[in-house]
Parts: C-alpha cells; sequence; structure tokens
C-alpha cells in the first residue's frame, strides 16, 4: 500500500511531487513545511460513535481528539459509516483520517453552531460557527478517501433561474420563504429579513437580531483561521452552507488530490478561497461549484487595509475546474494585496470565466507577481481573461459623459493590478477572449500574453490599460 503524503513527509523523506513544483519558480519562496504529527491512533468507534447516519456523534468527535491531545497528537480514524455530526474543531498535532467510503454529513440542528465573531468576505463579522474549524492551531491536516459534507441545502438560498422546474418546486413545497417577486427562496422569514437588508451583500444591518436571522448569517463549511502547517490530501469536500474550504492567514499549507464540489446553483458556492495565506501549494485537485472555483482574497476594503495581510507565496499546478463562476480568481476582495502565484498545467471547461481578475474603487490593495503558464480551456460561457476593476459597478466606458470625467484621486482606497505574465493559454471556445476594464485614475499595466490561442466570438477588447504586450498571440486565426 503506498504510503500517504503526510507519511512520507512526517519521516523526513523527499517528495518528488512535490520538489518538482519548486523548480524553475519566477518568484522565490522557502520550501513547505509539513504538519508534524506523532504516530498515535484512535478510532471513532472507541468514542461510542455509530455511524448509521442517524446518531449524533458530535461528542465522539469531540472525546477523541480530547484523547489525542492528551497522548501529544496523533490519528483519528473515521472508519466506513455515515458520521453524522455537529461541529467538528480540530486540535493541533492531530490529523482527522476518513478511511475509504468513510462520510462525515454534518447536522443542520442550528443549535448546534453558535453565532461567533469571525472573518467572511473580508469583513470582520459575526457568523455561525463553521462545521469543521480550527483557529490558532499547527500541524494539522485532514486526509483519506472519505466525504465531508456540509448539508448545505438548509442553509442557503436558491434562485429560481439557476435550477429547472422540479428542483423549484421540490425546494418550495411546504417549507421556507419567497421573496416579494417569487424569484427566490429563502429558508425562512429571518433570511429574507437579513437579505432584504443587505441587498446582493452578505452583511445584514447590525439593528437585526442575531438570533432571528441566523440562517443568514451561514458559515463557510472548513474554516482554518491562523493556523500553521496544514495538510488537506484526498478528501472530498462538499455541499457547504456558504464557501466550502477557506483558509485565512494561514502558512505553510499543501493541499493535494482533493475534490471540491457544490451545486452549481449553490449561492456563494465557492470551492477554495486561499486568504491572505503565505507558502500554499494547491496541485492534482478538481473543482465543479457553484461560484468562483480557486479564489484568492486578502480581505476587503477598511478591515482589510487594517489587518494587512498579503496573500503571497503560492503554486496552483495541474487543477481541474468543470464549473464555477471562475477557474482562478483574484478578488474581489484583495485589500492586503496579492503577489508571487504561479498557476500553471490547469484546466478549466465550461467555467463562467476561465482567468478571472476582479476589484472595485474603495478596495485598495495591489497585486502583481502572477504567472499563469499552460492553461486550457473549453467552453467558457463569457471570457477567456478578464480584468474587471469596476466590479459590481459602472464602469466608466459605461457612463454617458466622457470617461476621463469620471477620474477619481488615487490614494489608499485604489487597487491596482501589475505586472502579470500570460503563457501558453489554450482557449478553445468563449463568448470573448480577453477583456481588460481598468480605472481610468489608475489603468491595469504591466500585462505580457504570450504563445497562446483564443477561439471566441469576439476578440481583444481593453479599457485603460497600459504596457501591455502581445507576443505570438492568436485570437480566431488572427495574431494581435
Amino acid at each position: 500500500m503506498a504510503l500517504s503524503l503526510l507519511t512520507v513527509l512526517s519521516c523526513g523523506q523527499k517528495n518528488k511531487r512535490l520538489d518538482n513544483l519548486y523548480e524553475g519558480l519566477p518568484f522565490e519562496m522557502s520550501r513547505i513545511n509539513a504538519p508534524k504529527i506523532p504516530l498515535n491512533t484512535v478510532t471513532l468507534t472507541d468514542f461510542g460513535a455509530v455511524g448509521d447516519g442517524v446518531t449524533l456523534n458530535t461528542d465522539a468527535f469531540s472525546k477523541a481528539f480530547d484523547k489525542l491531545e492528551a497522548m501529544g497528537g496523533g490519528r483519528l480514524i473515521v472508519p466506513d459509516g455515515i458520521w453524522f455530526t455537529g461541529p467538528i474543531g480540530l486540535r493541533s498535532h492531530t490529523e482527522l483520517h476518513l478511511e475509504d467510503n468513510a462520510i462525515i454529513i454534518f447536522s443542520t440542528d442550528q443549535d448546534l453552531y453558535p453565532i461567533i465573531d469571525t472573518n467572511f468576505e473580508g469583513l470582520d463579522v459575526r457568523r455561525c460557527l463553521s462545521p469543521v474549524h480550527a483557529d490558532g492551531k499547527t500541524d494539522i491536516a485532514i486526509t483519506g478517501k472519505g466525504i465531508i459534507d456540509g448539508n448545505g441545502a438548509a442553509w442557503r438560498e436558491l434562485k429560481r433561474r439557476k435550477v429547472g422546474e422540479d428542483t423549484w418546486k421540490a425546494m418550495t413545497n411546504g417549507h421556507g420563504v419567497l421573496s416579494d417577486d417569487e424569484k427566490v427562496w429563502y429558508p425562512d422569514e429571518g433570511y429574507k429579513k437579513a437579505r432584504l437588508t443587505a441587498g446582493t451583500l452578505n452583511k445584514p444591518s447590525d439593528d437585526l437580531n442575531e438570533e432571528e436571522i441566523k440562517t443568514f448569517l451561514r458559515p463557510v463549511m472548513v474554516s482554518l483561521k491562523n493556523c500553521e502547517r496544514v495538510l488537506l490530501e484526498g478528501v472530498t469536500f462538499q455541499n457547504s452552507p456558504a464557501w466550502n474550504v477557506h483558509p485565512l492567514w494561514c502558512k505553510d499549507m499543501i493541499i493535494t488530490d482533493i475534490t471540491v464540489r457544490n451545486p452549481h446553483f449553490s449561492t456563494n458556492g465557492d470551492g477554495i478561497d486561499i486568504e491572505s495565506c503565505e507558502n500554499v501549494i494547491l496541485t492534482g485537485s478538481s473543482f465543479d461549484v457553484g461560484d468562483d472555483a480557486i479564489c484568492i482574497k486578502s480581505g476587503k476594503d477598511e478591515d482589510g487595509r487594517r489587518h494587512a495581510r498579503k496573500c503571497r507565496n503560492l503554486i496552483i499546478e495541474d487543477c481541474t475546474v468543470y464549473h464555477g463562476h471562475g477557474g482562478f480568481v483574484v478578488g474581489s476582495e484583495m485589500s492586503g494585496g496579492v503577489e508571487n502565484i504561479l498557476v500553471k498545467g490547469c484546466r478549466f471547461m465550461g467555467t463562467d470565466v476561465g482567468l478571472r481578475f476582479k476589484s472595485t474603487r474603495g478596495r485598495g490593495g495591489l497585486v502583481k507577481d502572477i504567472w499563469c503558464e499552460d492553461i486550457y480551456m473549453t467552453d467558457i460561457v463569457t471570457y477567456g481573461v478578464i480584468f474587471n476593476l469596476y466590479y459590481a459597478g459602472v464602469a466608466a466606458t459605461d457612463l454617458s459623459k466622457d470617461a476621463t470625467e469620471d477620474i477619481q484621486p488615487v490614494d489608499e482606497t485604489t487597487p491596482e493590478f501589475r505586472d502579470m505574465h500570460f503563457d501558453n493559454i489554450v482557449c478553445s471556445g468563449a463568448k470573448q477572449a480577453i477583456y481588460i476594464n481598468g480605472l481610468p485614475e489608475l489603468p491595469v499595466s504591466g500585462l505580457h500574453f504570450s504563445n497562446s490561442t483564443f477561439r471566441s466570438q469576439k476578440g481583444l477588447e481593453m479599457h485603460f490599460e497600459k504596457d501591455i504586450t502581445f507576443d505570438n498571440v492568436i485570437i480566431n486565426g488572427e495574431k494581435i
């Protein structure tokens, strides 16, 4: 039987696959330290757990981690079965290992998920405790071939335009409430009330009662905050209440061979949101989700600038995205800055956008030094590559007045995107190949496209950009 990556790395052995990722990096990046986890082992059933999909096993998970913590750390084995549970809090120096056919599914009983101070979509907010969570832990791992299911349908709103009539009728039959125009289903009245005050955002009015709108304060499924030396390997993460996997302010993280999936209609159903992290490898993984798939963030607006934590030194290689709003995405929350990222050898199939860079005035933050190489895209719904600095806003080019009248002062709230490289990008089918929509006061700059081919309905369109170069770039058979 092949050794797990954690076993190999913990024993100090080299892993050729990971070592190769560092070769020829276009930026300086230290080697990532793997988790150090003792060889102690316990099994979930030793603590009274029953894998029948009905018995609540919250206490069993807690007691198992208590035992490992008393032993100085080790591995918790979750065997074949359906393990129904409330939130699971990971501990330092421990590994949650799901054996083949092990399924962890989370209860929708909201009493199990207290409202806590946390951070979501780049803002310091109060939301429900995440089903899987760790804050300030070191040397943690989630491994194996099992499934972690967030049971998210009970938490999420549903837009009628995103589903067929059968799904819509099944969801709205006998529970929940509809929007006034009957185009959106909400899990309860509190959710609807919160949505009306939040508009298209996810931050409701502070005047509302938290307990009344608790469903609206739905959590990300896996929240890893302020953690160091983390491994995610092999596991399937699915059906999250909001984002699926959210590492925030983490350092030294290896994510390999995971599967991340959400229904295509899942609101805020992002795959993985790597936010303000340093030294991260994501490789060999697949995504099929309801929002952005592989997303890089670093905080939002004033909160993000105050935390001032960059997302930097990331290697993303050999990943496949089957559905998502964007295959690889930076933003729109990027107020702390993003730099030193290599995205290589990835495939995007049928995503709304391929390579997506987005922000807006008020964010601030500098995004630079990003390399996208050997990216293969098919059947992209809209843009192969897009830079949009008017995300959720009105672009200068859409205003009736002269665009130069829209110039605003450049200050700490002005987002900046520059110095990026795109080589061997192959896009077979898109509405538009490349679209760049910068700010008149601070254009997108220093982009270099080389050795790339696009087949699309529309070609190249640029507004408020400078120092954009094209070397052997072909769109619909014509060289730029």
